[in-house]
């Protein structure tokens, strides 16, 4: 798993703008869902050309936190990103970054009835989850997917964002859930990315601008805390 630590200052300089070291303190549990991105064999599995083997690591954690989240009575929403389907050539700028093999790897390995689609096997996932297909870095840009109307339907203002590459459609989908005005939240160690580096400058800068940085023991120890406080409050 990463080394990871935020940085002293960072956490300074978050607390002076908003008095406070995290801004997801508390959670209205049944609005919150945890949104699991690309933990696909693509980018997890050692024979893939995109794979982070690092990410298996945070297996475990992503599980925790699915199961934390539903005995909350909030949503896990898992996120396979699929080739864009109109042609090979409809995001011609993403392949401009590859070579002729390398780009067309990336095609093969990404359709529905390929290996790499596949969401890695030791996820927990249930019939009671949700399932969604993105066909961009980030779930919410226009286009991409219809994870806006599942989060609408059901009531969520929250999300909890894990799975991998950090730095790249973690961070995309995360950044753009809060341009929505979604609570948005990364798990320190529900995400994964290829260096330590990368993933502490892309948490970083999330925290610093976006939106809250927690790890897996403080989400469900806040998540568990809230829906306690809830449930009181419901009976009076």
């Amino acid at each position: 798993m990463h080394d990871f630590e935020m940085p002293a200052d960072y956490v300074e300089r978050v607390t002076a703008r908003q008095g406070r070291p995290h801004t997801c303190e508390s959670f209205e549990t049944r609005k919150t869902a945890l949104v699991v991105v690309d933990m696909q064999n693509y980018f997890m599995h050692e024979s893939q050309q995109a794979a982070c083997p690092i990410a298996q690591e945070v297996v475990p954690n992503v599980n925790r936190l699915a199961e934390a989240v539903r005995n909350s009575g909030g949503i896990v929403v898992w996120i396979q990103n699929l080739s864009p389907w109109e042609s090979e050539e409809s995001w011609s700028v993403a392949r401009e970054r590859y070579t002729e093999d390398k780009a067309k790897q990336r095609w093969e390995s990404m359709q529905k009835d390929a290996f790499g689609f596949e969401l890695w096997p030791e996820l927990d996932v249930r019939d009671e989850d949700q399932r969604v297909i993105k066909r961009r870095y980030s779930a919410f840009i226009q286009g991409s997917s219809n994870i806006e109307n599942v989060l609408q339907d059901h009531n969520v203002d929250t999300c909890v964002v894990v799975g991998v590459a950090t730095n790249v459609c973690c961070e995309s989908t995360a950044r753009d859930a809060m341009m929505l005005n979604y609570r948005t939240l990364m798990v320190s160690d529900g995400c994964a990315t290829s260096t330590d580096g990368e993933h502490l400058a892309s948490l970083g800068n999330f925290y610093l601008n976006f939106g809250d940085v927690q790890s897996t023991d403080e989400v469900i120890a806040r998540l568990e805390a809230s829906a306690r406080r809830n449930t009181e409050d419901a009976a009076g």
